[in-house]
């Protein structure tokens, strides 16, 4: 028998002050085990969306029948039963708040979403509150009036469409509802492409880019939706070259645009842009190099501009777009250079982030599209320039709340006018020192772009791992020329949306770009008092063009019974909802960190306190994160604004599994089905490990393989190929491809995460204990310890029970 390891080497976590109580850690609520009941229940049942039934958690995979509710897929809220009144909702201390995710990915069991084709008049809306018709409107007067359920207004049908008119049956039904899916579905797209008042607007008078653009000139133009197109920058910069980088790149972009095959024959990468969409690709040093990329250009004909302050575009927009595959020897060539600019004497320390980017805005902003850009260097010309901070490694040198702001206005100014023009931008970031993700973020963060870190990028190690993410930038659900609206029904009222996106004024936030792992929250308050034996309703619309050039509102509608009782929202709080809500990156900005632990504290408290006073006893876990380099603490903010709820508590609590003891039948194919059963989660604590095991934790960023001093010689030849521990090869990307049913297990449970991920693949890591630096890494993940500068659970459980029964 193998006696419990102690704690491996960790960041210093907090004391706990006054007395210490001792707590047997396995008589403390677990994560890891209500995770593992609630996906029990959910394997062999299909959850029915109508409300008042209990819902999955966001961790558990599941299969849902949509009702007239939408699926917690797309929308979750913090209780399923909302209070009644005001003064009932701030004595419970439990926020109203959801986290939607409009585009969120469905099992492939479950029915796609329906699609409505709406013609030249668009969806039918209510004449006072402009919501849109749902499963929850009733029909009167004949089929000529339908109630709407948010305002209560009666919207005369034939203001709609003559041909919307159905009569109705003894039940008040219309007779046409089995032919209309937007009666019968909670979520929902509507086609209004051919309805010219969905189009997105140009909004030429706010980039003062007319005089570079071809097509519409007038703000007021509508702008016909069109297939998506890309503008791929790249940086070109010394860092960028010697660290491989570039290099990657390169190889990256080739495997996305081309099919190619390996030398047996088979397919070895997929092409997987969206067919027919256009491309442009940038490159940028101390000066913009714009390529004409006509398939009879062969080598690619480069246009160099050297006034960075004042970019411009040397070819119209028509010019700078191709096909890839049409073009695929002439990119290939251009490719091909790029990479062997590493051999060049030309020595270029200097960047024009901020120019490539208004460039590249300028070729999109007539239409819209995704500016996809590859930054390795600090931007010091140009617009936005940026000079280095000293000891920014250090909270002494600037006050924290300092270091999550641009220090320059032209970030957010870009980040604004990207996301009015309808362009997002994503940024695949490698710094090797500091990058002032904090300014240069601010333009992803505003577009409803994405942020991938690599710091101190080895092309061996990350170069697959960068592939993965953008192969699954390109192939997710992606919208463009995104604008969302969220209506509550009466006696709730939508106060603060929080997201990547753009808020031009408090209802409306737009973005460049809206995809499938995108979420955003938003929070409600009382207005009046809620009948108790009616539904309260949410309904969430997003406007955007899809990446095959349809113009489309994704509409989200969600039902929700009242509570007066206290016990009533508890039992249907959705805490996993309230920890994303709680996150505390999102109030970097305008608070220190101190300040954000000691605030998430005390409302971790009162909501405890108000389960005391109001329920039963219980215990409450929090900790928080404290990540010492500002582009690491920016990083982690902008993925966590706008990170769905499953994703959010993967990260905080991350998954770890016993990888040692799996049965003969776990982790591997059913032999009829094919279906792989997944092994349980354990709790994330050294208190639970034991020296001869082997430990995989996942938080969706890392993984980490930790191998125990004592682990069966046995264990490590089926996995690793060697037998001795101090053999283990630390350097490796990814596990051999031994034939053991071992070494099988643990490369499908790795195998199926990246599925889970869409694709997206992680960095892995190999830990030996009390060997490898990596055990840092692996410690620092384990959230019942002691270490991030917080309490231990047991020491935290201790501590909130006190200031949770100190008020009573």
């Amino acid at each position: 028998m193998y006696a419990h390891i102690p704690q491996p080497p960790h960041s210093a976590g907090a004391t706990l002050p006054g007395f210490r109580a001792h707590i047997e850690p396995r008589q403390i609520p677990s994560t890891a085990e209500s995770i593992e009941v609630d996906r029990a229940k959910w394997e062999s049942q299909t959850y029915m969306t109508l409300p008042g039934s209990h819902v999955p958690q966001s961790t558990t995979d599941f299969v849902a029948i949509d009702q007239g509710n939408s699926s917690p897929k797309f929308i979750r809220i913090s209780t399923w039963r909302v209070p009644s009144t005001l003064r009932l909702a701030e004595d419970l201390s439990i926020p109203i708040v959801t986290v939607i995710q409009p585009f969120a990915d469905l099992d492939e069991r479950e029915e796609p979403v329906p699609v409505v084709e709406c013609g030249e008049s668009g969806p039918a809306r209510c004449e006072k509150c402009r919501g849109y018709v749902n499963p929850w409107c009733t029909w009167t007067t004949g089929g000529t009036r339908w109630k709407c359920n948010l305002c209560a207004h009666e919207t005369r049908a034939r203001e709609v469409e003559p041909e919307y008119f159905s009569a109705l049956d003894a039940n008040f039904t219309r007779l046409d509802y089995s032919e209309r899916p937007e009666l019968q579905k909670g979520t929902i797209d509507f086609d209004v492409s051919q309805s010219t008042s969905y189009w997105a607007s140009n909004p030429l008078q706010h980039l003062n880019l007319a005089n570079t653009l071809s097509g519409p000139t007038s703000s007021d133009a509508a702008r016909k939706p069109e297939m998506i197109r890309y503008v791929f920058v790249l940086d070109t910069s010394n860092t960028s070259v010697l660290s491989g980088f570039l290099t990657s790149v390169c190889v990256a972009l080739g495997s996305i645009l081309f099919s190619r095959s390996s030398e047996d024959g088979s397919e070895a990468t997929r092409a997987c842009l969206p067919p027919g969409c256009s491309i442009a690709l940038v490159t940028f040093d101390d000066a913009l190099h714009f390529y004409d990329l006509s398939p009879n250009q062969v080598p690619p004909r480069q246009l160099v501009i050297s006034d960075v302050d004042e970019p411009f575009l040397p070819l119209p927009p028509s010019a700078l777009f191709v096909d890839p595959h049409q073009s695929r020897v002439v990119i290939e060539s251009l490719l091909d250079h790029l990479q062997q600019t590493s051999l060049s004497p030309v020595v270029i320390s200097q960047s024009c982030l901020g120019s490539a980017l208004r460039a590249s805005l300028a070729a999109l902003a007539h239409i819209g599209g995704h500016i996809v850009s590859f930054v390795c260097t600090l931007p010091g010309l140009g617009p936005g320039q940026l000079v280095p901070l000293e000891n920014s490694n250090h909270d002494q040198t600037l006050e924290d709340k300092k270091l999550y702001v641009p220090r320059d206005v032209e970030w957010n100014n870009l980040g604004e006018a990207c996301a009015d023009a309808g362009v997002g931008v994503t940024m695949f970031i490698a710094p090797t020192k500091f990058l002032d993700i904090a300014s240069i973020g601010a333009v992803p963060s505003l577009t409803g772009g994405d942020m991938f870190f690599h710091w101190d990028f080895k092309p061996l190690r990350d170069g697959p791992i960068m592939e993965s993410q953008l192969r699954r930038l390109v192939t997710r659900k992606t919208g463009y020329n995104c604008a969302v609206r969220v209506r509550a029904s009466s006696g709730l009222r939508a106060d603060q949306l929080i997201g990547n996106f753009h808020l031009p004024n408090p209802n409306t936030p737009t973005s460049g770009t809206l995809d499938s792992d995108q979420a955003f929250s938003t929070s409600f308050s009382h207005t009046a008092t809620l009948p108790l034996h009616q539904h309260a309703f949410i309904q969430c619309a997003v406007l955007h063009t899809t990446a095959d050039g349809r113009r489309r509102v994704r509409m989200i509608n969600l039902a929700l019974q009242v509570a007066e009782l206290a016990g009533d929202v508890f039992r249907s709080a959705d805490m996993d909802v309230v920890v994303a809500h709680f996150t505390p990156m999102k109030r970097m900005p305008t608070h220190k960190i101190f300040t954000i632990q000691e605030e998430l504290t005390e409302q971790c408290s009162a909501i405890l306190c108000s389960y005391r006073r109001t329920c039963a006893a219980a215990s409450v876990q929090t900790q928080v994160p404290k990540y010492l380099d500002p582009d690491v603490r920016n990083y982690h903010r902008h993925k966590l604004l706008g990170a769905s709820v499953r994703s959010t508590m993967y990260h905080i609590y991350p998954r770890m599994l016993a990888v040692h003891d799996l049965s003969d039948s776990i982790a591997l194919p059913h032999p009829e089905t094919g279906v792989i059963k997944m092994p349980s989660l354990m709790r994330g604590s050294h208190v639970f490990m034991q020296a001869n095991g082997i430990y995989l934790i996942d938080n969706e960023e890392l993984q980490v393989l930790w191998v125990g001093q004592s682990a069966s010689p046995q264990l490590l030849l089926d996995l690793f190929g060697v037998d001795d521990i101090f053999k283990v090869d630390i350097r490796i990307m990814e596990l051999p491809v031994l034939d053991t049913r071992f070494s099988k297990q643990v490369r499908n449970i790795i195998a199926q995460r990246c599925k889970e991920r869409g694709g997206r693949v992680t960095k892995l890591l190999i830990a030996r204990q009390n060997f490898d630096a990596a055990e840092i890494e692996f410690a620092d993940m384990l959230m019942e310890d002691h270490n991030n500068a917080a309490l231990a659970y047991p020491d935290c459980a201790c501590d909130e029970r006190r200031d949770s029964i100190s008020p009573i």
